[in-house]
């Protein structure tokens, strides 16, 4: 999806990415506690960084909070920086692009100079 400049993001992370499950938090907070699931735990299903939180009384709060945990388990961190690293692709993939005759400069020797090769 383009941005308000019109470019398209290199790398985005979204819900569709990541498992969402909520429970009941437990701790203070009386018998609502017992009712209400405001737990919330985010999994990042590719690198199985998890995020949790239950201090809010939100879901939403909790989520929020979930979610900026995840992005900062060093699991996630690894993960992002293999996929800023590659560009997205598999290591396998980018070597295969890297080795084609296009990407390639061919050098060789010609009367004791280098030159390119055609």
């Amino acid at each position: 999806m383009p941005s308000s400049n019109g470019k398209q993001p290199f790398l985005s992370v979204t819900m569709k990415d990541c498992d969402l499950q909520t429970f009941r938090s437990g701790g203070p907070g009386g018998q609502h506690q017992n009712k209400s699931e405001t737990g919330v735990r985010i999994v990042h299903r590719a690198s199985g960084a998890v995020g949790e939180s239950r201090e809010h009384r939100s879901q939403l709060q909790n989520k929020h909070a979930a979610w900026r945990r995840m992005a900062e388990h060093p699991k996630f961190k690894v993960w992002l920086n293999r996929q800023l690293w590659y560009g997205g692709m598999l290591p396998e993939m980018r070597v295969a692009e890297d080795l084609r005759q296009r990407n390639l400069k061919i050098e060789g020797r010609q009367d004791g100079k280098w030159v390119t090769l055609e």
